[in-house]
């Protein structure tokens, strides 16, 4: 049976080097050693009744990828991912779906810039909705001057600009990140 499944955890320093000393003396390599380390606990596990695994139990071959890069295609990925301000392979993820699915993500940052200009727009429209009723029920209401409403209506038009350029901007920015490298 091929070996392609990993097993992978994090250990102290001190636990890393007695491993590596051990697996110095025995010759072998450290993943080597810790493979007979698991056979020794599993073959002792099995004494005492293991479980049987079913078909469900075991990992799907293609849930997890890797892949191989050239060290300037890694920097590069490194300086985008950077840019965006997420890891890299968080940063690939979004590039695979975007590729497969023709969708343009968009990072946690901007999405949240976005949803705070809407909560604005909301409250905008809030007021704008107060005016009217407030006109509606009193025909002698103050009515707001003509300053006052083009303030809002610039408010709202900068806002809207403003959501227009960000997508477009990340749009463009996902595409000509493809359209380089795919020279």
């Amino acid at each position: 049976m091929p070996a392609d499944a990993f097993i992978q955890c994090r250990v102290t320093p001190e636990m890393k080097t007695l491993v590596r000393k051990l697996a110095e003396r025995e010759q072998i390599t450290e993943s080597a050693l810790v493979k007979e380390l698991l056979q020794v606990v599993l073959r002792t596990a099995a004494l005492q009744g293991f479980p049987k695994l079913d078909a469900l139990d075991r990992p799907k071959r293609d849930s997890r990828l890797y892949i191989r890069l050239e060290p300037e295609d890694r920097q590069l990925l490194t300086g985008r991912a950077t840019q965006r301000g997420m890891p890299s392979a968080t940063y690939v993820s979004l590039l695979v779906r975007s590729h497969l699915r023709g969708v343009t993500p968009i990072p946690k940052e901007e999405l949240l810039a976005l949803k705070q200009s809407i909560g604005e727009l909301k409250a905008i429209g809030r007021n704008l909705n107060q005016i009217a009723k407030a006109l509606n029920q009193d025909s002698r209401a103050m009515v707001p001057g003509r300053q006052e409403v083009n303030s809002m209506l610039r408010v709202a038009e900068g806002l809207r600009d403003h959501f227009k350029a960000l997508l477009k901007a990340n749009e463009k920015s996902w595409v000509q990140g493809y359209a380089q490298t795919s020279r």
